[in-house]
């Protein structure tokens, strides 16, 4: 029989969970040998796809309705699968705190950014071509052709994205609905990101699991941008440039495909006194897209760590703000 009290609406445990969490994900990282769910979710989203082209080919309004009910399906069976089975143990409160745990810190992906972004930092010791190698493996752009500024760019503007998707965003959600609220979440930003390109193949496939993942983000990513904002303020006001992130922010916001990665990077962007996006060439094709913020100061390998700081501390911040007063109120 299900609790009364529904795990979703339990912050105070929501909020031992997630301090643990974050905990586990700056240990570990995330295990490259590790089963991890996003894994499995990516399987059952390729098995989707090839069922929903095979019906309805390649084009048209038939592979839009099937984006509709793969998105809505799968986000409704990330949050049941580990709803109704954490809702079965929760009477045993120790077993059920742990496993929650273990789920959440999967959701949380600080760790593994940051791993990603000082391989690409220690690479320009090997030499540029060793640079756009790692940058690649992070990034959607070409990068065969990429300069040394080029590689930093790409990298700061990932960890700046990734800081809202792959950390406020799964916090945000875990701190409403529980471990399910995150990997609902986890399942969505799967979709976006496997299915939701803007190019003539995915156009209609991807159309629904792209519109559910800006509006997953919606929230969490003006957060992010807000808590760089402080993060710089209470913590590296002499690295960076508050006023100017500020501006920035404000002034380039809107500047991107997506109505919410420009929050952080527009932030990152001032606060270090760089200027990111711009021109990139996808698939061999030139995309040309606004540049997000001034070059007051030319990029340098150091901005890369100084994002990551950024990323961190935003972190933190998000978790006390919502832990401390569940727990002590």
């Amino acid at each position: 029989m299900l609790s009364r009290n529904l795990v979703f609406f339990n912050y105070k445990l929501n909020a031992g969970i997630l301090i643990f969490a974050c905990l586990l994900d700056f240990i570990l990282g995330d295990p490259y040998s590790f089963p991890h769910p996003v894994k499995l979710i990516g399987k059952l989203i390729r098995i989707e796809e090839k069922a929903a082209r095979k019906i309805c080919g390649s084009y048209g309004q038939g592979l839009r309705l099937s984006g509709f009910f793969i998105g809505l399906f799968n986000t409704a069976a990330a949050f049941c699968v580990i709803f109704f089975p954490l809702e079965l143990i929760r009477a045993h409160r120790f077993i059920y705190f742990c496993t929650s745990v273990l789920i959440c810190y999967t959701c949380i992906a600080a760790r593994c950014m940051h791993k990603e972004a000082v391989k690409v930092f220690r690479s320009f010791k090997n030499g540029i071509k060793e640079a756009r190698k790692q940058v690649s493996n992070i990034v959607g752009r070409d990068t065969e052709n990429l300069d040394e500024e080029g590689v930093i760019r790409a990298c700061v503007e990932t960890v700046a994205e990734n800081s809202g998707d792959g950390v406020i965003a799964p916090i945000f959600f875990i701190m409403l609905f529980g471990a399910a609220g995150g990997m609902a979440y986890k399942a969505i930003n799967t979709m976006d990101s496997m299915l939701g390109y803007k190019n003539e193949k995915y156009s209609d496939l991807g159309f629904f699991p792209a519109k559910l993942d800006d509006a997953a983000n919606y929230i969490p990513a003006r957060l992010c941008a807000l808590f760089m904002l402080i993060s710089a303020f209470l913590c590296f006001k002499s690295e960076f440039n508050l006023k100017n992130g500020f501006k920035i922010w404000r002034r380039d916001r809107l500047k991107h495909a997506s109505p919410n990665a420009a929050h952080p990077e527009s932030v990152a962007a001032g606060l270090l006194g760089i200027r990111l996006a711009g021109p990139n060439y996808y698939d061999g094709f030139l995309e040309e897209k606004p540049y997000i913020g001034d070059a007051l100061k030319q990029i340098e390998k150091n901005d890369i760590l100084k994002t990551v700081k950024l990323m961190y501390v935003s972190e933190i911040l998000s978790v006390l703000l919502y832990a401390l007063p569940c727990i002590f109120l």
